[in-house]
């Protein structure tokens, strides 16, 4: 196993490589810049259908009410994330650009979007009160052209960069205000991309008779059939846990693919259900919170198999430290504390308790009669209460949670076991040898010491120790007052961990430091308002793209580790001690 783990390691720079992708990760921060119409239309979805499975009856117009903002949320959807991906791919963009020229992202954020449309809409004339008008085809609006939507994106800036680049704009006198000449110079570029998603639309027409987006579902169709496979939720699954265990965060680099197939396939179970059918699709959006369920490695059960059956010092305290935030689905104090990240004992835990509880999910929902997953929760929803909401408060969906427990903790049990008596045999040799010294002090720190070291291989990603975060001396000591810190990390859960004990660090020391929480690629746009931008661990392989637009706009940028990370986030007054140690670098 540990010469496993020493290739993986070797590899890690090709993962991380993949991880930087910029079409994944625009197509990743584009989605996540949407989330706010995923959830608030799922509000206003639940609250018109779930009264009606324990029998209340809402009053018609209500209902009607709520079914017309969640069609003009999630029902324009593919639109918006055109938009957002675009405007995400824009600045990816202007880090390659030539000195002098930028992109304008607000332009090929809106030119995306109306490329979208000639992709993915169909425009037809109807007779609506004795008069003819032109109507459009809604269907490919909402998630159904959510791979237009990327295909517009991409296309927008690729011609917007190709125009930019080579001054193919048009060029005003220098009196003209800098606003309006930047609306002439990008005609060129605008055009140009709406006209290539036009010409594609009219060709995809004439050859199949069907616009882009359906062309795309074609396509793919078997792909999405093989992906809903067990296989393919295994290897789905497996993947996902595999980039994380090596330090890379795996849904990242996995799910912006199979994003758009997941949230169509839960939009097609919700509109079973609601005809009162049995609901099929396995490969929905909220199978996370089964594959990943508290966390990607399926942790959840963890910290309390820590907490009551593992003996080592170690274990036990990393236990009562993450239980609460593996809950909801936070689980880097556990990934970083235990380790569990390039833990040679962990690996076949952490990649095979997802893949089994995806497989269980599918046989429920095909032979169980438990539904597929409806409903959209936050990603944060304690996976047990999330779980029994997107099936439709199904009591056999409690079922299934149980047996998720118990094989979880079936699977992690041998391994935890055979982990915690290594420590504990670390331990033991530990104490005797402060023992032997005869060194009162040193016996009285020797669990810190215990709690601190990690049995995996040393790694650029993760260290074997952590370095202790002592007071600084010297011009290390002075204030930091007035500071502006933003943390982030992959979804704003970690991120917030560290965010807010440097506001409890701030409030102890009498120190003016402001901090905030934030996901990573929603950044861009408020990130000049800071002082420091701390990446959490699970984003540290984007550190040469932010260090370009850091150094750019004077920032001070900050990498720690995961275990030093998961450390600072218990130390409030440490992590404004390791703020003053690296502003005075």
């Amino acid at each position: 196993m540990d010469a496993i783990i020493k290739l993986l390691e070797k590899q890690q720079p090709l993962f991380e490589k993949i991880g930087r992708n910029p079409y994944l990760q625009a197509i990743k921060d584009g989605f996540l810049g949407c989330m706010p119409i995923v959830l608030t239309s799922s509000i206003f979805l639940l609250i018109a259908t779930l009264p009606s499975v324990v029998g209340i009856a809402l009053p018609q117009p209500l209902i009607d009410w709520c079914n017309k903002l969640y069609n003009f949320t999630m029902g324009v959807m593919g639109i918006m994330c055109a938009g957002t991906t675009a405007k995400n791919f824009t600045a990816s963009m202007n880090r390659k650009m030539p000195d002098g020229k930028v992109l304008n992202d607000g332009s090929t954020m809106i030119a995306a979007q109306c490329s979208m449309l000639l992709l993915a809409v169909t425009q037809f004339p109807a007779m609506l009160d004795g008069s003819e008008v032109s109507v459009f085809d809604c269907t490919s609006m909402g998630t159904r052209g959510l791979y237009s939507a990327f295909i517009a994106a991409f296309i927008t800036v690729g011609v917007y960069k190709f125009c930019v680049s080579r001054d193919l704009t048009i060029k005003l006198p220098k009196e003209v205000p800098g606003a309006i000449a930047q609306n002439f110079r990008d005609i060129i570029p605008f055009a140009g991309s709406v006209v290539i998603c036009a010409l594609i639309d009219v060709a995809i027409r004439a050859i199949a008779g069907v616009p882009f987006s359906e062309i795309l579902i074609k396509l793919l169709s078997p792909l999405f059939t093989a992906a809903e496979t067990y296989p393919g939720l295994i290897i789905i699954q497996f993947f996902t846990a595999f980039f994380w265990f090596i330090g890379i965060h795996g849904p990242s680099i996995v799910q912006p693919a199979i994003d758009p197939i997941r949230l169509a396939n839960q939009a097609e179970n919700l509109q079973v259900l609601m005809a009162g059918g049995h609901p099929a699709h396995s490969l929905c959006f909220n199978l996370s919170l089964v594959g990943e369920f508290g966390g990607t490695g399926a942790t959840f059960i963890v910290p309390l198999l820590l907490i009551l059956f593992m003996k080592s010092k170690q274990l036990k305290a990393v236990g009562k430290a993450s239980i609460v935030p593996v809950a909801f689905a936070v689980n880097e104090p556990l990934l970083f504390g235990a380790p569990m990240i390039l833990n040679p004992y962990m690996f076949i835990p952490f990649t095979l308790a997802g893949c089994v509880n995806v497989c269980l999910a599918k046989f429920f929902i095909d032979d169980v009669g438990m539904n597929g997953f409806s409903f959209v929760v936050p990603w944060a929803t304690p996976a047990p209460i999330g779980i029994f909401i997107s099936t439709g408060f199904q009591l056999i969906s409690l079922l299934f949670v149980a047996a998720l427990l118990i094989v979880d903790a079936v699977i992690y049990m041998p391994f935890l076991k055979a982990y915690d008596k290594m420590l504990c045999d670390q331990e033991a040799e530990r104490a005797g040898e402060l023992e032997a010294e005869g060194d009162g002090s040193a016996a009285i720190s020797a669990p810190v010491v215990a709690e601190a070291s990690v049995s995996t291989p040393a790694t650029d990603a993760e260290p074997v120790s952590v370095p202790v975060v002592t007071e600084p001396a010297g011009d290390a000591k002075k204030s930091v007052d007035g500071l502006k810190v933003l943390v982030l990390c992959a979804g704003a859960g970690t991120s917030a961990m560290l965010a807010n004990a440097i506001k409890e660090g701030a409030a102890a020391t009498g120190e003016n430091i402001a901090s905030a929480a934030g996901a990573y690629g929603q950044h861009t746009a408020i990130m000049n308002q800071y002082d420091v931008i701390v990446l959490a661990p699970q984003v540290r392989s984007y550190y040469e793209d932010m260090k370009a637009d850091t150094d750019r706009l004077g920032i001070k940028l900050l990498a720690p580790r995961g275990k030093e990370y998961i450390k600072l986030t218990r130390d409030p007054e440490g992590a404004i001690k390791w703020l003053r140690q690296n502003m005075a670098e």
